[in-house]
């Protein structure tokens, strides 16, 4: 298994020898405003530059997207990526969007599981934010709350879990006691909202779920580029936890 950080949430995971691209967000620095309903938003984003050309991002077997949301998906990736790429998501409604952009061949990945190449998919569950709260925002804002973690499971490599966009809660938890992942991606760059709700991990989840999963070594994602984080790679990596990893920008990490 390969773990490449590209930017953001953005990875490439090289795994039972297949590459799969995980939300593709590959818009230049300083393209996009910050969000209105969340702290910083003054500040533009990405913050940063992709650290590769898009061709050499997007040449994968696989495209996942966990959740259809503007700092995980965006213009330059439907122009980037081949329309008849095998493209996985969470759900109908994304379903339905990602073939209005022409991709050929999309599907939902299964709570049972979905095979590809050998590799057998499976959708998990998180709060994107406490969910008695965040979720009515989203629904007011017109923008969908839920987001999956993933789940990559195969005979000859160790079990990957991606929790995708989600707080610590009883959802990831309950993944993490069904998969017994040797490895998880978690974002925790503590993106938070005018309202002081988190959306994502911080600092603190992270080591929470170093605790709980002591086995695990954890991939720590989605760092130093959304213009409303509140936690940077420096705050996760004073903690010294020992079985959690930072990765910079385009750097891989082989299990």
């Amino acid at each position: 298994m390969r773990i490449h950080q590209i930017r953001n949430a953005t990875l490439i995971i090289t795994y039972n020898e297949k590459k799969f691209l995980i939300d593709p967000w590959l818009m230049p620095k300083n393209a996009m405003p910050g969000f209105d309903v969340a702290v910083n938003a003054e500040v533009r984003q990405p913050r940063v530059d992709l650290p590769l050309p898009i061709s050499d991002i997007v040449n994968v077997d696989a495209v996942i997207l966990t959740h259809f949301h503007p700092d995980h998906w965006d213009d330059l990736a439907v122009e980037a990526l081949d329309k008849n790429i095998s493209f996985f998501v969470q759900n109908e409604e994304d379903l339905h969007k990602i073939k209005a952009f022409g991709f050929n061949n999309v599907q939902i990945i299964s709570e049972k599981g979905t095979v590809f190449c050998g590799t057998t998919l499976y959708k998990t569950y998180g709060q994107h934010g406490k969910r008695e709260i965040i979720k009515p925002l989203c629904e007011q804002i017109h923008m969908p709350y839920d987001a999956m973690g993933v789940v990559f499971k195969a005979k000859q490599e160790k079990t990957l879990y991606i929790a995708g966009d989600t707080i610590w809660c009883e959802e990831v938890m309950t993944a993490i006691k069904q998969f017994s992942p040797e490895v998880i991606v978690v974002n925790a760059c503590g993106a938070t909202l005018l309202n002081g709700e988190r959306i994502i991990m911080n600092d603190e989840d992270v080591k929470i779920l170093s605790s709980f999963a002591p086995k695990s070594t954890l991939v720590v994602s989605h760092m130093d580029t959304v213009s409303h984080l509140t936690v940077t790679r420096n705050d996760i990596r004073k903690m010294k936890l020992n079985n959690v990893v930072v990765p910079e920008d385009n750097e891989i990490m082989e299990f």
